[in-house]
This record gives C-alpha cells, sequence and structure tokens, in this order.
C-alpha cells in the first residue's frame, strides 16, 4: 500500500490544474485531476483521495453540487474537501461549507500558501482518522466488554451516558441523543435494587468515597441483567463536588459462569441434591451451633441395598431414573422443618448424595434422638412403593445408620465414620432397617473392610479353590453329576463361608469376576475328569443375577468353552428361579442360545420365588431342583411337603427331571423316591469335597456295585 498522500485536483482551467499539481508535488503528494465534476466522481470511486481540491465555477455540476455528491459516495464523508474559489462573498463561503467542505481558499492562491494548506489539512485529517479509529476501538472494546460509562454534572443536572450504557439498560436503537435524566437512568434499574443504588451513588457525593455494587436492570423484553456498577466523584478546589463519573459492565453471563462453578462444586448433577462437600460444610455449621445452643441433631446415612445388582442388571440409564426418582421421594418424606431442600431452594440444604447410592440427611434442632428414628421410618415407608422402570416395578429398600452430632463425634469425619458403621449394622441385621451408632460396631466395621480387603487379594494370588457336591440317581444310586461349590481357605481365618464373602463380593462388584473364574475352573475339572474315564459326570455351576444380566455373557461362556476344551454337553448351567423370572423375555433367548451350544440347563432353588408356569414351558431347561426348605419337613404333613410333591408332580408332568436339594435323612429320601423324585444332593450321602476326593468315591462306588447299597 502506497504511504504517500493522493490529493484530487478538480478544475476546468487546465493552467490552474498544471500550477497546483506543481505545488502539492513539491509538497509530497501524488497527484490526480479532473476537468469536470463527473470526472471527479469517476476518479473518486477509482481511488479514494486523501485530500480534494475542488474549484467552483465549472461547467455542467459546479463545485457545490460536486461536493455534496462527493459526500455520499462510500468514504466520502471523511476526506478533507478544499473549496477553490473566486468568489469572496458569505453566502458562497456558507453554501460551500453546506454542500461539505472542510475548508476554502480564494483565488489566485500562492503555491507556497496553497502547498502549507494542504500539508495543515493532511494532517488534521490524519489526527481526527486516528482519532475516530480510537474512539471505534474503544466502543468495540466496550461493546465486547459489555462496559459502558456515564457522567452526571451535578451542578446543570445533566446526565449523559456511551452508546453501550443504552444498550446495557435495555435501550436498543441507537437514541437520538446520549443525554437523558439521573431519575429516567435509575428508572431501568430494578425496583427492589433501585434504592441502595440512589443511596449509593449520593452517599459518594457526600463522603467522596468511590461507589461499587452489583444488582440487576430491568429490561424491556423483561429479562433481567445483573450490571456491575462503578462511579467516583469529582470535586473542584473549593472542595464541592462537581461531577460523578461512573461506569457500568453487564456481568450476567459472568455470575451464570459462577453459580454453575457453584453448582458444580457443591451440588450433584444427577439428582440436583447437595454434594458430600456441601454436606460436610452443613455437618460443621450444626456442629458449631450445637454447641453455642445445646441443640441436639443427628445423621443419617442411607444405602440401598443391593443396588449394584439393580445397576448391573437394568443399565446405567434406569439406574439413574432410580437415583432421581429416590432422590424426590426422600425430599418429600422429610418435613420441610428438617431443613431439606434442594439447590434452587432457599432452606438450608441437608438431604444430600454422597456418590453412588448413598444419601445422607442431616438433622437439627431436634428434641431427642426419637426425631431421628421417625425420619428413618419415614425414609424406610417412602421407598416401599416399587419403582416403574420401563413398565415393570422395582423394589427398593434401604439399609440406614444413625449418628447422633456430638455424642457419636465432634467432627464430620467421625460423624460420618460412625454413621457408616451403623448402616453396615443394619444390613448385616438382613437389611431394610434402620440402627443407631453405638462404638462395638466399628470393630465389626473394621472386621467387614479387612475381609473386603482380604477378598481382592484373593483373587489376585488365586486363593479360591473348588468343592464339589455329589448328585445321586435315587433308583441306580449312582453318583450322575456334581455341583461346584466355590470354597476360600483363607492363610489366617481358615475356611471362610461363601455366606460371608458371596453377599459382600455382590455388593463390591467382583461376584462376575468370581462367578467367571468358578465357571472355567469347573471346566477345566470336567475335561481333567473325562481324560481319565469320568466324561460321564456332569459339573453343574450356578450362575448368579450379576452374570446372567452382562451384555457379553454368552462370548464369555464361548470364550471358557474354547480355551479350556470342554464339552458343553457334560456341563450343567444354573439359574436360580427369582433371577430367571425377572427378566423372563430375556431369559427365554438366553436359554435357547446357551441350549443350542450345548449345555444342559436348570432351575436352582425352586418353589422360592414366583414362577409363570407360561414361562417355565418356554424355558428350555432340562432340571428343576427343589430348594431345601421344602425338603427339610419331608416326614411331616405341612405345607413345604406338600409343595415339594407338587413340585414333582409338575415337573414330570413338563417332561422335567427333578433334583432335591439338601436330603440328610433316610425318611426324606424315602418320601421322595415313592414320590418319583429323580435324584438326590445333600449331606446324606455326602458333603462338597475337593475334586480328588470325589473322584475316587465315584470309582470306590462303581467298584462295590454292591445291589443292597444301590437299593438303601
Amino acid at each position: 500500500m502506497n504511504s504517500t498522500p493522493l490529493a484530487l485536483i478538480v478544475d476546468d482551467d487546465i493552467t490552474l490544474r498544471v500550477l497546483a499539481r506543481e505545488a502539492l508535488e513539491q509538497a509530497g503528494c501524488r497527484v490526480e485531476d479532473a476537468a469536470t465534476g463527473q470526472e471527479a466522481l469517476e476518479a473518486f470511486q477509482r481511488e479514494t483521495p486523501d485530500i480534494i481540491l475542488l474549484d467552483v465555477v465549472m461547467p455542467g455540476m459546479d463545485g457545490f453540487a460536486t461536493c455534496a455528491a462527493l459526500r455520499k459516495l462510500p468514504g466520502g464523508a471523511s476526506v478533507p474537501v478544499l473549496i477553490m474559489t473566486g468568489l469572496d462573498d458569505v453566502k458562497s463561503i456558507a453554501t460551500a461549507y453546506d454542500a461539505g467542505a472542510t475548508d476554502f481558499v480564494t483565488k489566485p492562491w500562492n503555491a507556497l500558501v496553497l502547498s502549507h494548506r494542504v500539508r495543515y489539512m493532511l494532517r488534521a485529517s490524519q489526527a481526527v482518522a486516528e482519532l475516530l479509529e480510537r474512539e471505534m476501538s474503544l466502543a468495540e472494546a466496550q461493546r465486547i466488554a459489555r462496559l459502558g460509562n456515564w457522567q452526571w454534572n451535578l451542578s446543570s443536572n445533566r446526565f449523559t451516558a456511551s452508546t453501550q450504557t443504552f444498550r446495557i439498560l435495555g435501550i436498543q436503537d441507537d437514541p437520538a441523543s446520549t443525554t437523558l435524566s439521573f431519575d429516567a437512568f435509575l428508572g431501568h434499574i430494578h425496583e427492589t435494587d433501585r434504592p441502595a443504588v440512589e443511596s449509593g451513588i449520593r452517599q459518594a457525593i457526600a463522603t467522596g468515597a468511590p461507589f461499587r455494587q452489583d444488582h440487576r436492570v430491568h429490561m424491556p423484553t423483561g429479562d433481567v441483567r445483573i450490571v456491575h456498577h462503578y462511579a467516583e466523584v469529582a470535586f473542584e478546589q473549593g472542595g464541592a463536588a462537581t461531577n460523578v463519573v461512573g461506569t457500568i459492565q453487564d456481568i450476567t453471563d459472568q455470575k451464570k459462569a459462577e453459580a454453575q462453578i457453584h453448582f458444580l462444586s457443591n451440588y450433584d448433577r444427577l439428582t440436583q441434591l447437595p454434594n458430600r462437600q456441601l454436606f460436610q460444610d452443613r455437618v460443621t455449621q450444626a456442629l458449631a451451633t450445637q454447641k453455642r445452643h445445646d441443640l441436639h441433631g443427628a445423621v443419617l446415612l442411607i444405602n440401598l441395598d443391593r443396588f449394584q445388582r439393580i445397576n448391573d442388571t437394568l443399565g446405567p440409564k434406569c439406574r439413574d431414573e432410580i437415583l432421581r426418582e429416590v432422590a424426590e421421594r426422600l425430599l418429600h418424606c422429610v418435613r420441610h422443618s428438617d431443613s431439606v431442600a434442594r439447590h434452587d431452594d432457599q432452606e438450608p440444604t441437608t438431604l444430600s448424595r454422597l456418590g453412588g447410592d448413598e444419601f445422607t440427611i442431616l438433622l437439627t434442632h431436634i428434641s431427642s434422638a426419637q426425631n431421628a428414628t421417625k425420619v428413618a421410618q419415614r425414609v424406610q415407608e417412602a421407598l416401599a412403593a416399587p419403582f416403574e422402570v420401563e413398565n415393570r416395578p422395582v423394589v427398593i429398600t434401604a439399609s440406614i445408620g444413625i449418628a447422633l452430632l456430638g455424642q457419636d463425634g465432634e467432627d464430620v469425619d467421625t460423624l460420618l465414620r460412625n454413621a457408616e458403621a451403623a448402616m453396615h449394622a443394619a444390613q448385616d441385621q438382613g437389611r431394610n432397617t434402620y440402627q443407631f451408632y453405638s462404638k462395638s460396631m466399628n470393630v465389626a466395621l473394621a472386621e467387614r473392610l479387612s475381609l473386603e480387603t482380604d477378598l481382592r487379594q484373593a483373587i489376585d494370588k488365586g486363593e479360591f479353590l473348588l468343592h464339589y457336591q455329589p448328585q445321586v440317581d435315587i433308583r441306580r444310586w449312582e453318583i450322575v453329576g456334581v455341583e461346584a461349590l466355590i470354597r476360600w481357605p483363607h492363610p489366617e481365618r481358615g475356611m471362610v463361608s461363601p455366606m460371608s464373602f458371596i453377599p459382600l463380593a455382590e455388593e463390591i462388584g467382583l461376584i462376575d469376576q468370581i462367578g467367571q473364574w468358578v465357571l472355567r475352573t469347573a471346566c477345566a475339572q470336567q475335561v481333567t475328569w473325562s481324560a481319565c474315564g469320568l466324561g460321564d459326570i456332569t459339573i453343574a455351576v450356578n450362575l448368579s443375577a450379576v452374570q446372567f444380566q452382562q451384555a457379553a455373557l454368552l462370548d464369555t461362556i464361548r470364550t471358557i468353552v474354547r480355551e479350556t476344551g470342554v464339552d458343553p454337553a457334560r456341563m450343567e448351567l444354573e439359574l436360580t428361579e427369582s433371577t430367571a423370572m425377572q427378566q423372563a423375555e430375556n431369559a427365554v433367548g438366553t436359554f435357547n442360545q446357551l441350549k443350542e451350544m450345548g449345555f444342559s440347563l436348570s432351575i436352582d432353588d425352586f418353589g422360592t420365588g414366583y414362577s409363570s408356569l407360561a414361562y417355565l414351558k418356554r424355558f428350555p431347561i432340562d432340571t428343576i431342583k427343589i430348594d431345601r426348605a421344602f425338603v427339610k419337613d419331608l416326614d411331616t404333613e405341612s405345607e413345604q411337603a406338600a409343595i415339594a410333591i407338587a413340585i414333582i408332580a409338575m415337573a414330570h408332568g413338563l417332561k422335567l427331571r427333578v433334583l432335591a436339594e439338601g436330603v440328610e435323612t433316610q425318611p426324606q429320601l424315602d418320601i421322595l423316591r415313592d414320590q418319583g423324585c429323580d435324584a438326590i444332593q445333600g449331606y446324606y450321602f455326602s458333603q462338597p469335597l475337593p475334586a480328588e476326593r470325589v473322584e475316587q468315591l465315584i470309582r470306590d462306588l462303581r467298584a462295590k456295585s454292591d445291589p443292597s447299597r444301590r437299593a438303601a
């Protein structure tokens, strides 16, 4: 881009154009010329000049008309125009200025004077251009920053404001004037905040201290914006206030961002309830208040029973839906005076979600521990009704631990730790109940945490092993199969009962990993027995509810079959009745695919759930296992005995094999044989044994081939 200024000379006298060119070139300008007004307009559009020297008297379009036309062209409004005229009357000068002239010079002109006049006008034009550019940059910066400014002259009561101030106040169209009254200015401030703003500004005038305040502005659209106001007062030498100069900045987005950051830091996104951090702050405040005023309070820790199983079964979408509904029910079940509220409520927020399936309630200003009992009962009542998830009912219960402020802890961590100990005690009592904290509970909690740690290590160290309980054909008295049962010989605890660690594994999400290990180990054992001549022995493995609901279940089983080389026809997969019926339609499809792979299938613990006969007929199962609860009273005329007999008849009607679990006495065996039961499993014949002892038992039984023994 050429930095040399361009001058356009417009005159019908070629001599004057030549003389003017020489003068301007000596002044350092590039020069273009035109003989008529029309030529001048065309030259201007080709290359916008930095200054125009324009003669008045020209044929056709005179200088006045040409100047007016130039001003209307793009870029023509700011170019300096020097009118050259021999006319020196006032009317001609006024006409020149009206047409848009910047200055005028009379003919004949002196070349040196002309060059100086042009240089001066170019400098002035450049200064104005730079000033305008700075003003535009400032205006743009203020627009981006949403910052306006205003000034109030106290002596004249004149209030002026920038365009951006008008926009912030909601005056969208550019005002004809930047002047308005101070009262009109205050009229745009939210009526609730208006008195404080006016009082603050007048106090600044009285004291000289700066005024600063965040307040709301009422927009014509009905929206409310938040602005930051800052003002300073100017004083004359005598000390009297003369002007108030202020800035006003729209900080609505900033406030929203701050509110969002505060929400993310203190509230749970899913339920909109306070999170652990905010709950701990509330408890700390409650503890301090309690000490000062001798008040009572309590922390309730609510844990949803076996929620991990629901999560694994139904998936994350349904899990979140249930958690939101739980939060809603908890909010409604606790009275308002318990200070339970959401993020957008004004009361103190003390119902919180700590994470996962854990919620807490902080009770303050209660008269006794009995109040905490009532709240715990209301929580259980609120959760009692089934939750509707994807058009099916889901039952949720909760175990609740209660710790009293001060008595059970004087800081947040201690209170929560003791409430957790009480909650685990409630779980040990059978769940769906509540317990107050006692010091002995920490011992139990420590033991549970220790067992959890040992359980995780047991998986890594391979401490588990399988025992196998024989399944005996009731007529031939031969071992036809075994059930694989997990055992944990802890190096220090000794043999840990599955009743102790299986529920814990379900809670902490290890049951699927353990279940896969059981299936893989049992398949490998069947391959070993086949290699040594015992391939006709079927091994039954129970699939947990968590395993059965895994999307990758079939792929996992195929991988285990491929890697172990087992014959699926010599493996039986068991599923409890309740698990099969929980998602009966999906279970039918999964059962069919397992059947196609060659597995035998059985329903375990039959009679303890709620089976639909229609679905039972659709399940491609081979065996029904009668639960031990119906076997133990077979020798009495009890309802349980009647159920066992009915199960045998029903199963045979469906052409299914029947196996009775928990057979421990000869009378039980006799009745089962008389009713046509196909096989038994229980301590009457054998307890679960290591693989090598089962193998030996099978061989010994076959070697004896004792008819009297077989008929026993």
